[in-house]
């Protein structure tokens, strides 16, 4: 695995808890699947936002110790 791949796990791990963060906190989602007819998946929405806010969080989190980790061996090594 290289640098690059390390940007694109950080970079979509930030996005994807960003736009999570959004869509748990804040009616965003509520008001957009209300504008297409489709509030009936409001139901079972925090079954899947919940998961992956946690997911991408998580993703990110295992980005920036990768990447860390990689650092302190060039260091090292």
């Amino acid at each position: 695995m290289t640098e690059q791949t390390d940007r694109k796990l950080i970079a979509t791990g930030i996005v994807g808890t960003v736009i999570a963060a959004l869509c748990c906190f804040t009616p965003v989602l509520v008001v957009f699947l209300g504008t297409l007819g489709l509030s009936a998946w409001l139901g079972w929405l925090d079954y899947v936002l919940l998961p992956a806010l946690a997911f991408f969080g998580a993703l990110t989190v295992y980005a920036v110790w990768r990447r860390q980790r990689r650092q302190t061996t060039r260091t090292d090594g």
